[in-house]
């Protein structure tokens, strides 16, 4: 893995998963991110020795966590089986499990093995994607479908998890279904940029959380536009950025730009003093947000 891919990977690892769990309102997940660091710093390390025994052991170490956390998916539709016909729910589930995806590439990657046919480089670079194309998309689509309950926030929050799968699903089956899968997901991050920017940051917002908003939903409708020409130029063969251009570009922009300052804004907006979070309190889901 290159140093930049690695210290991206370390943010989605290290503050982006236990950061995204804290905002789910869920006391099971609240405490799972209490403990994701037992998980996460192995993981870290994991990055940056050379393949092998030990690389591999580290890394096993974070997939055990991203196993249990993937868990609470079916354990939270034993307990709501509702929750799988609510956009918002559909997308947090989603969330739950993407890390366990990209745990599982780096495993492999870090064992050398070429899993399911797939080159070593291919799977360091979906380490970051299911970090950050995975959790932290779905997780904010489904916050902010919460707020903008509308046709547009329920298209936002179901097109993440469908992109998602239809991009894995490219990776067997063809270009041309990735190339789907990129037009359903930069639809749905444009949709979230859209609404983040009309509906999530209002004038009554304070003035930091407008602004990370405003970053969030500006460095989300540029990065898109480049997932979608590297993907539309892989189906067609037309030109199209390198996967190195990809990584220090529409990887750091994400990571950076969209994800952390989307956490960073829900979170002040979880902690505003004298109102709710902002997410009104609902009995019958888990992603919700909390008084302050």
């Amino acid at each position: 893995m290159s140093s930049l891919v690695n210290a991206i990977v370390m943010l989605g690892m290290l503050v982006v998963v236990p950061a995204g769990l804290r905002l789910t309102g869920e006391p099971g997940l609240e405490r799972m991110s209490r403990l994701w660091p037992l998980f996460a710093v192995p993981g870290a390390l994991a990055l940056w020795l050379p393949r092998g025994t030990a690389a591999v052991s580290l890394a096993t170490v974070y997939a055990l966590g991203t196993a249990v956390l993937a868990l609470h998916a079916p354990l939270r539709l034993l307990r709501e089986p509702r929750a799988c016909r609510e956009p918002a729910e559909i997308a947090l589930l989603t969330a739950l499990v993407m890390p366990s995806v990209a745990a599982t590439a780096l495993v492999a990657e870090r064992a050398g093995h070429a899993l399911f046919g797939f080159g070593l480089g291919i799977l360091a670079l979906t380490v970051p994607h299911f970090h950050f194309a995975g959790f932290a998309a779905a997780l904010v689509s489904g916050l902010v479908c919460r707020v903008a309950d509308t046709r547009a926030g329920r298209f936002a929050a179901l097109s993440v998890p469908l992109g998602t799968l239809l991009v894995l699903a490219g990776y067997f089956i063809g270009d041309r279904a990735e190339l789907a899968g990129a037009v359903v997901l930069t639809a749905g991050m444009w949709t979230v940029a859209l609404l983040t920017w009309r509906s999530v940051r209002g004038r009554g917002r304070e003035r930091t959380t407008r602004l990370l908003l405003a970053v969030s939903s500006g460095v989300l409708a540029v990065t898109m536009v480049l997932a979608l020409s590297w993907a539309l130029g892989e189906a067609t063969g037309i030109p199209h950025p390198t996967l190195g251009w990809m990584a220090a570009t529409h990887g750091l922009g994400n990571a950076l730009g969209f994800a952390l300052c989307s956490l960073l804004a829900w979170r002040r907006l979880q902690r505003a003093p004298g109102r709710s979070g902002p997410v009104a309190p609902r009995h019958d889901t888990h992603l919700e947000g909390r008084t302050a």
